[in-house]
């Protein structure tokens, strides 16, 4: 039955073999015989040999099926157990009038995603993602199995965000895994999921996750626009999506958050965010993303209400001192020595004593030395790079202070400068600090104190022009909203905590229903 169906089909003639390169066209339909379709699969690949091509028999007919698949990107367990073992022992009688990719996909394949593809552009996708292509003689429709199975890093403790206290699962390069994470953490079925190729070239999966009902439909939109507008040939890492959705880009401060951590995702999610996860990267962005938001970690909502405000606090001290500190002591020791104590000008004057450069240049070698000693542990391998930090810098101040080339107070306010400018849970505030510190000190090295000043008006400005998907960047301290400040500088009680922030546009902003806690 099944034979006389095959042969009742009209074949196409088969193309001549040709060294010509060939390029996959936008979109075409498939050839009708197997040789062809597997001859233009290899001309537009250059014949490359991790495309495995397996023609074999089904149903006592030979030669009529053929499967292909990219080897390093498949399961083969999967490929023999599912399919070829399903299609090679199976003798189901097909009617005539049955399509057998139908036969095949609803009787015989014991594997779980299966779809129909007509279109030669939709082929190449899926199979370079991993998928194995199953063709047959005389139609112009393949089925296309999901078999997915390369090798990944999977779920590790997290590298960058690391706790004392809260989850350590950490996203990996999966973007199915890390997807998973996230619906673990949040198992409501109004988390919705979008799915974008992204990339001329390396057509990269990027992922758009929101809570339908909590993120408004505007927000939704913006991001998905945002998206689907990305021309560039390759994505490969979420920093590249990142600066092509982000709102400004001449700033040094981000305008988009990026986590590994999935409860952090988790918890922007029913915040009313959207998450856009990059396939190949473990960092997962978030957006709208505000100020305050990087200077927040998840570890304040695991710990006590006191200690979480006491080290948030600290965070935004450590921000003022990070960023101002080495500037206050080239204002102080070149414009403004009046306001210190005597004994403590005397101390200075006595160690700046035979320091052949003036304050400025003193502080600009001391952080530029810094900078380096800072790239060089990142660069070196890690057996190696947090010695090299440590006693680079160790050995390296004490020298210069012993030579007469800096004094010992700007050892210290370097030493302070740079300890405080890793107490941020964001990585990407760091860098903006490190950019913003050098003409801070410039500034105050030209006119002092009022030098700092106009800096700091002109970073304020700065800072309240921008915005991240329509939301102020300042939000919620500028414009000043009193019932938002629950969150923002201080962590009130979880039963204080009755709605969501209105800043990020979301729908519901009944959060949970706050009662205070029962005495005994």
């Amino acid at each position: 039955m099944f034979a006389h169906w095959l042969s009742s089909k009209k074949h196409s003639t088969l193309p001549k073999q040709s060294n010509t390169i060939v390029e996959p066209m936008a979109s075409m339909p498939l050839f009708t015989t197997i040789q062809e379709n597997t001859n233009y699969v290899r001309q537009c690949l250059g014949n490359s040999t991790d495309i495995v091509i397996r023609e074999f028999t089904y149903n006592s007919i030979t030669e009529d099926v053929a499967i292909l698949y990219t080897d390093g990107l498949v399961d083969g367990n999967v490929i023999n157990d599912f399919i070829m073992r399903s299609m090679m022992t199976d003798s189901l009688e097909i009617d005539p009038e049955q399509n057998p990719f139908d036969v095949l996909e609803l009787h015989t394949l014991t594997i779980g995603e299966i779809q129909q593809v007509s279109d030669m552009k939709k082929l190449f996708h899926h199979l370079l993602s991993g998928d194995s292509i199953i063709l047959m003689n005389g139609y112009t429709t393949c089925l296309a199995a999901s078999t997915k199975g390369w090798k990944d890093r999977g779920v590790t403790e997290t590298n960058v965000e690391t706790v004392v206290r809260g989850p350590r699962e950490s996203f990996s390069e999966s973007i199915r895994t890390n997807t998973a994470l996230i619906r673990r953490k949040i198992k409501d079925p109004n988390l919705w999921v979008e799915t974008f190729q992204v990339g001329k070239v390396t057509q990269t999966d990027v992922v758009l996750m929101y809570v339908h009902g909590i993120a408004q439909e505007s927000l939704i939109i913006e991001a998905r626009n945002r998206l689907s507008q990305i021309q560039i040939d390759g994505i490969f890492e979420s920093s590249n999506v990142e600066e092509l959705i982000q709102d400004e880009v001449i700033t040094p401060f981000p305008t988009v958050y990026n986590s590994e951590r999935p409860d952090v995702v988790a918890l922007e999610l029913i915040q009313g965010k959207v998450a856009i996860l990059v396939d190949g990267t473990p960092f997962v962005l978030i957006a709208p993303a505000l100020f305050e938001t990087f200077l927040k970690a998840s570890e304040d909502y695991y710990h006590r209400v006191d200690i979480s405000t006491l080290v948030r606090i600290l965070r935004y001290a450590g921000f003022l001192i990070a960023l101002l500190a080495p500037s206050f002591y080239v204002a102080i020791t070149t414009f403004h020595q009046e306001m210190l104590p005597t004994q403590l000008l005397i101390s200075l004057a006595a160690q700046r004593e035979g320091i052949p450069f003036p304050a400025f240049i003193e502080a600009l070698l001391m952080e530029i030395t810094f900078e380096v000693l800072r790239e060089a542990a990142l660069r070196m391998p890690r057996s190696i790079g947090s010695a090299l930090s440590f006693v680079g810098t160790l050995v390296i101040g004490q020298a210069a202070v012993e030579a007469g080339i800096v004094s010992a107070a700007m050892v210290i306010v370097v030493s302070i400068t740079a300890i405080s400018s890793f107490v941020f849970p964001s990585y990407d505030l760091s860098n903006a600090i490190r950019i913003l510190r050098f003409p801070l000190m410039a500034l105050a090295a030209s006119f002092g104190f009022f030098g700092i000043l106009a800096g700091l008006l002109g970073l304020i400005l700065h800072l309240n022009s921008l915005q991240s998907f329509g939301v102020p960047y300042l939000s919620p301290f500028a414009p000043l909203e009193l019932n938002k400040q629950k969150d923002a500088l201080f962590r009130m009680p979880f039963q204080s905590l009755f709605s969501r922030v209105r800043t990020v546009h979301t729908n519901n902003v009944i959060k949970k229903a706050g009662r205070k806690p029962f005495k005994p």
